[in-house]
């Protein structure tokens, strides 16, 4: 279905108000209604996206100025609690920012840190025993326990961590290996948020023993060498390459080490298929190490995904370099992994890699090095002398004096993230009580982007992604989220939202808004527009922005009230309210996100 607004305003008036955000206009255009307007709005906003991003150093995906750390404030405007839970959360919420103005950041943080955990795994067994005899979960039961606890969840911060760390640690249910194992994959998502707050060495075990990155990466079942056969390296390349170190050494404020002018690459491959042999040996953890249960033959419908176990017979017993250490032939399993993990959690690369992967995935695609090396050094040390506290890390990301300034676009809002914003800033909630939003993966009329559903190992976009040929990339920038960004994709992004905005999303469009806060605002545009930006824009809609939403927003007419028009009267506020989250959606001001 099409807006009734768009009948209402107009062509000219979307394209113009879309246009006064960066893009051009096309006066000729028709009705708004019809999907070639669509479609041109898509192409003002796809280019005005990358104006934003590409545009001048001032304005582009870069961190604030070098300055001096300094304490948190003890008080926070509404536009900066806006902008701080837009990091930290799904989203912020009416509620949620003034909870925050009346506290600090430091004390937010901490107060999340004590928040009982949403749990993923327990949702799905629940529902596992309601299904009938003979069917099985699948990954749309996995999607909704995910939107779940992204909407609803008390344990936002948590909930967030584990999401970015998910595009770290990247198991996908692209993978037809993967996708039958809807409870495996709830608990390694749980996994990732038991460890969020807790230390990387632990979350580095976890990813490494946990079945479901055994099946993706197959290193479960791997066996020692033999013959002609060698171990499978496909983790040990990839814990390297993408999990704790990457391809090159890095300084500790993130920058390349630099030997004859050229980078230092951290490993060869000499290195992995040292640390593959480490890998061999573990599979499914149950009374017995037999063939059947190393194999899988032995099939526990109730498996509860426990860390994979050892079995010897199946594990290298030669000696294994990688890294410039030698573990010595006869070790067992656990002493060699302990080894191996151990070398990779102390190598110096980790602080800077990880840290610098976190910042983008919360605040930054382009922190400065100072910012990156205040959060490296975060890792090295919390303090009191432990390595690898995430707590301390995610302190250092999001109090850092880069991460508070809002005056310069950051990142782009990549697709899920955008969704989830809407879905709580607007109370959006299910008349089932269930959140059945699945695969969004479609670009024309989904998102682009389904969480957990990667295409790849390298997550939906790569860290070092720049749009080839661009000004950014001129200046030495990167847009990781632009990866995904295309005509046809912000053609799917503005249908969708369309769609959504007045009828809800999800299974029979059931998860959806009253507007119950908004509605009364509708003769007020200025106070309804005050109210979206807060929401949406964490207070920096730019006054251009602001009057063109206006004009379209004051182009609807309004009827006064009478004993017989209520009904006309509720369609135009409801249309003006639509129009407004609409356009500010669409906007560049709202998808870069500062």
């Amino acid at each position: 279905m099409k807006f009734n607004y768009l009948t209402s305003i107009g062509g000219l008036s979307l394209c113009l108000a879309l246009a006064a955000c960066g893009g051009g206009s096309n006066p000729s255009a028709g009705s708004a209604g019809t999907d070639k307007n669509v479609l041109h709005a898509t192409m003002v906003t796809s280019g005005a996206v990358k104006r934003t991003l590409m545009g001048e150093p001032s304005t582009a995906l870069a961190g604030a100025e070098l300055t001096p750390p300094v304490a948190p404030q003890p008080a926070l405007t509404p536009a900066a609690a806006s902008h701080f839970l837009a990091q930290a959360s799904f989203g912020p919420t009416a509620e949620t920012i003034a909870t925050l103005t009346a506290s600090t950041k430091a004390d937010w943080i901490t107060a999340q840190f004590l928040k009982p955990q949403s749990l993923h795994k327990a949702q799905l067994q629940k529902v596992a025993t309601l299904l009938p005899a003979g069917t099985s979960l699948t990954q749309n039961n996995l999607f909704e326990t995910f939107w779940t606890q992204a909407v609803t969840g008390d344990d936002q911060l948590r909930q967030r961590m584990a999401f970015a760390l998910s595009q770290i640690f990247v198991i996908s249910l692209v993978d037809n290996n993967v996708a039958g194992h809807a409870i495996g994959i709830g608990s390694y998502y749980d996994m990732l948020g038991q460890n969020a707050f807790g230390n990387f060495r632990d979350l580095l075990q976890s990813v490494a023993l946990h079945p479901m990155m055994g099946i993706y990466l197959s290193h479960l079942r791997n066996q020692k060498e033999s013959g002609d056969r060698s171990p499978d390296e496909n983790f040990a390349r990839e814990i390297m390459q993408l999990m704790t170190i990457g391809l090159y050494q890095l300084n500790q404020d993130g920058s390349l080490k630099l030997q004859s002018g050229k980078p230092v690459e951290t490993y060869t491959h000499a290195d992995v298929a040292g640390l593959a042999r480490v890998f061999t040996g573990w599979s499914w953890a149950g009374p017995d190490r037999s063939f059947g249960r190393f194999i899988g033959y032995i099939a526990d419908p109730n498996r509860d995904w426990t860390p994979m176990q050892s079995f010897p017979v199946y594990h290298s017993s030669s000696a294994k370099s990688f890294l410039g250490v030698t573990v010595g032939a006869g070790g067992s399993a656990e002493s060699d992994l302990k080894i191996a993990l151990d070398t990779l959690f102390q190598h110096p690369n980790v602080g800077p890699f990880i840290g610098r992967l976190l910042i983008q995935r919360l605040v930054s695609s382009n922190p400065s090095p100072a910012y990156v090396g205040r959060v490296a050094a975060a890792f090295a040390n919390n303090g009191s002398g432990v390595r690898g506290d995430m707590r301390a890390v995610i302190r250092a990301v999001l109090l850092d004096p880069e991460a508070d300034d809002n005056g310069s676009s950051k990142k782009l809002r990549e697709p899920v993230l955008r969704l989830a914003n809407w879905l709580r800033a607007f109370n959006a909630k299910s008349a089932s009580g269930h959140y059945q939003i699945y695969t969004l993966d479609d670009s024309l009329e989904g998102l682009t982007q389904t969480p957990l559903r990667s295409p790849s190992v390298f997550n939906f976009y790569r860290p070092s992604y720049t749009p080839p040929g661009s000004s950014l990339a001129a200046q030495g920038m990167v847009a990781p989220e632009m990866q995904i960004t295309s005509e046809p994709s912000v053609t799917g992004y503005l249908n969708f939202m369309q769609t959504t905005i007045p009828s809800g999303v999800g299974l029979n469009h059931e998860v959806s808004s009253d507007y119950s806060a908004e509605l009364p605002l509708a003769g007020k545009p200025a106070m309804l527009l005050d109210r979206i930006n807060l929401l949406l824009l964490n207070g920096t809609m730019s006054s251009t922005l602001r009057n063109q939403i206006l004009v379209a927003v004051n182009s609807i007419p309004l009827p006064a009230a009478n004993a017989t028009n209520a009904s006309q009267v509720a369609a135009a506020s409801k249309n003006r309210v639509h129009v407004a989250i609409y356009l500010s959606m669409a906007s560049p001001e709202y998808l870069a996100q500062r």
